[in-house]
């Protein structure tokens, strides 16, 4: 770093994105992309933006909200669309969070949580998962902090019902619950309906995920009126033009072709199912996925190790070397292609 970097940050530690590699045509199975190539509708709702670059984007992102309210029954209102859901969740963490309202997580979870803390400078707590990565709600009941939560949970996979998610809720009315829903769209439950119901409840989800969007950048969050007033005002002392044109027309153009990510998301739910019948063969044990990855290991191999060998023959997949879960391997749920690519690479290394 230079001698100019503020004091504040010295000992930040940045978020580690997953990889992505420009030097090898990889089978590509680490960063939970969709194997589905976006909407047509959102393609050529785009392109028909990008002629009009030369001008900025809408900052109140008018129809985009009007689309997701009429999507998720709320009014427009109570929706602000952002760029990814890292910016919902940060304007979040800034928002309702400081020394006096301090944050927690769980100690196994997104990544991104404790640098958002400790980037704003906001006390936080992890609280330590259950020797089956579940979240035990007890532990969030009444602890009067703000708590974020991803439900389902990455990168274990695991998801919290919404009846548990609503005792949390419930039992903060002081405090504001976060609930991020990157990937609930592959077998999870929604808590959108408890957002008229709680004033606490904000809830975050993404269109990088289950519509095929990851490299448009554009997630959203959908609570009360008077939480999304506090998040505009956290995004116009930022960035008023968060999302761009082209991004703000696939989106639209996603959200009218919902039956397209449906079908997306069955298929992908389906080959989760023979993934982890394959892997089951091949020895693996793994947590109950509702999402649209499956969080592995087999007991006789180092996480790291089946890592570095999938690598070598060409398959990416996500290893983290942190405690606890070092062991596993975070594996995208692809095509039928990549999934038999992957399989047949895990064989040749098990043989060997």
């Amino acid at each position: 770093m230079s001698r100019f970097f503020s004091e504040k940050y010295k000992k930040l530690v940045p978020y580690t994105p997953g990889e992505q590699p420009r030097d090898v045509v990889y089978t590509k199975l680490n960063t939970n992309e969709s194997p589905f190539p976006p909407s047509e509708k959102a393609i050529k709702y785009a392109a028909i933006e990008a002629e009009k670059l030369q001008l900025y984007s809408d900052p109140t992102c008018k129809f985009l909200h009007q689309k997701l309210a009429e999507t998720f029954d709320v009014s427009a209102d109570e929706v602000l669309a952002t760029n990814g859901s890292d910016e919902i969740l940060n304007f979040a963490f800034m928002a309702f969070c400081d020394k006096n309202n301090p944050a927690v997580f769980p100690n196994i979870t997104y990544g991104f949580y404790k640098v958002f803390a400790e980037i704003n400078g906001i006390p936080y707590e992890e609280i330590t998962l259950k020797d089956d990565f579940t979240i035990d709600i007890n532990d969030y009941i009444g602890i009067g902090k703000n708590i974020f939560i991803a439900n389902p949970n990455a990168p274990t996979g695991i998801a919290l019902s919404v009846t548990d998610i609503e005792k949390i809720v419930a039992s903060n009315p002081d405090n504001i619950v976060v609930i991020d829903e990157a990937y609930v769209d592959f077998g999870a439950e929604s808590c959108v309906s408890l957002i008229h119901k709680y004033e606490n409840l904000l809830v975050t989800q993404t269109f990088s995920k289950s519509r095929s969007m990851a490299g448009a950048r554009l997630g959203f969050g959908i609570g009360c009126k008077a939480l999304i007033q506090d998040l505009n005002t956290i995004k116009y002392s930022t960035n008023p033009y968060n999302v761009n044109r082209m991004t703000m027309a696939a989106g639209i153009g996603v959200l009218e072709d919902d039956d397209y990510t449906k079908k997306n998301c069955n298929i992908i739910i389906e080959n989760r199912k023979y993934l982890e019948k394959e892997l089951e063969r091949l020895g693996f044990v793994f947590t109950e996925s509702k999402t649209n990855f499956v969080f592995a290991k087999h007991p006789s191999y180092d996480g790291g190790f089946l890592y570095q060998k999938l690598k070598e023959k060409g398959v990416l997949v996500r290893h983290f070397a942190t405690d606890k879960i070092s062991d596993y391997l975070r594996i995208t749920v692809g095509d039928s292609n990549q999934i038999k690519t992957l399989l047949t690479s895990l064989e040749s290394i098990l043989e060997d």
